[in-house]
């Protein structure tokens, strides 16, 4: 195990979204808050977003929620609801590697889920246009709010200094709200891989358009810890 996992298994895990305990949680309540989690965010983008039910106000609405089930079930699982945070609070040190898939798989199966959901239970009929994206302008959006997000989760949930904070999931809603105000309508604004499953189930993203998602969702997650290991750890 590296100094860096040492260090934040002996000093910040127990911290992690600002709450102790998580380490009492088995592996399959985790996956459950995870599913949950991620679920109801995809549920809301679907129904608020896709298909219209919230108009201009469905940002606020997908922020909104995500940061209640940040609240509800961070102490639980870390609450990730996102393929691209887990891979980089895995990094960080904050997440077992064993958990790193069975985390993802769950997300990704809430999202498609949840699209199906949105699309056959609260609605009669629905008309849905894929989104028309420049490659440039939508890999550089997902990728530098996915940035975004990545970083300052890892700066207000898995840092010494700002344990035990009340603000962790305002400030991650509001990286959220940020992006959905700003680059929607360039990228859709999913800066989430599974959140980009719902949107592909649901038709918004098209297959051959799924790279200019998840590439620099990915990456973007990567290199937030980077900047985060170097600016806060000193490696």
């Amino acid at each position: 195990m590296s100094t860096l996992k040492v260090h934040f298994s002996e000093n910040v895990q127990g911290h992690l979204f600002g709450v102790k305990g998580m380490a009492e949680y088995t592996l399959q309540q985790k996956l459950i808050a995870e599913f949950i989690g991620t679920f109801f965010l995809a549920l809301t983008i679907c129904t608020a977003a896709v298909h219209g039910s919230a108009g201009e106000y469905a940002p606020f609405a997908i922020a909104a929620t995500l940061m209640v089930m940040i609240y509800g079930v961070g102490h639980i699982s870390g609450a990730h609801f996102n393929p691209a945070v887990t891979v980089a609070v895995w990094l960080r040190g904050a997440c077992e590697k064993e958990d790193v898939v069975p985390y993802i798989a769950a997300q990704v199966i809430a999202g498609i889920l949840a699209a199906f959901a949105s699309e056959n239970l609260l609605f009669v009929e629905t008309s849905v246009n894929a989104l028309e994206m420049d490659a440039t302008q939508a890999v550089s959006a997902e990728f530098l709010y996915t940035f975004a997000l990545v970083f300052v989760i890892l700066n207000v949930a898995t840092t010494e200094s700002t344990a035990g904070n009340g603000y962790y999931g305002a400030a991650i809603s509001f990286v959220v709200l940020a992006g959905a105000l700003t680059v929607a309508e360039i990228s859709g604004g999913s800066f989430n891989p599974a959140v980009t499953g719902a949107l592909f189930t649901s038709g918004v993203v098209e297959a051959t358009d799924l790279w200019m998602h998840l590439v620099p969702q990915f990456a973007a997650g990567v290199l937030a810890f980077q900047a985060y290991k170097i600016m806060v750890l000193g490696d």
